[in-house]
């Protein structure tokens, strides 16, 4: 599947929500924002209602927005990939691809969460993703360049995102 110690965010195969492997290469040249999504978090509905107004905004000019569920932080993410990509989609309006459900911590963290958190670990966030709605800003050239909290507004990164488009 990926590389076992990818040297590029490009090196690295994820799953979509239908369990087709979606290879990050197709996003070269994109701006991406990455994002570890729950559908039952207190964080929920302001950070898809802004995700999904910046990819509203960006898309046109290069944003790609790259949801990731997780269900490791309060059992908040417990339905199917079909659950959850019917509730964004409805209640949200997301028009960014939802993947397969991940884990980001631990033994069995993703290798692009394995990757993210090596390029933009330690810091005042140590290495472990702390809870969902965790970010991570990725420019043109695959570089990771910046790594939110879960309570950073989608909004307050819209002035990173338009720096790198």
């Amino acid at each position: 599947m990926a590389e076992s110690n990818p040297s590029s965010i490009y090196d690295i195969t994820v799953k979509d929500s239908y369990g087709n492997d979606v290879k990050l290469d197709a996003y070269k040249g994109k701006v991406l924002l990455i994002v570890n999504v729950a559908s039952q978090c207190g964080l929920t509905t302001s950070n898809y209602t802004e995700l999904s107004e910046l990819y509203s905004n960006y898309k046109d000019q290069g944003l790609e927005i790259l949801a990731f569920p997780c269900n490791q932080f309060g059992g908040q993410e417990p339905g199917t990939n079909e659950q959850i990509q019917e509730f964004a989609c409805t209640r949200f309006k997301a028009e960014y691809p939802i993947f397969d459900k991940v884990e980001v911590n631990g033994s069995n963290a993703s290798p692009l969460y394995k990757y993210l958190k090596n390029v933009k670990g330690g810091g005042i966030f140590g290495d472990a993703i702390k809870w969902n709605f965790s970010k991570f800003l990725v420019n043109r050239d695959g570089e990771v360049v910046d790594r939110y909290a879960p309570t950073t507004s989608p909004k307050k990164i819209e002035k990173d995102i338009k720096k790198y488009l």
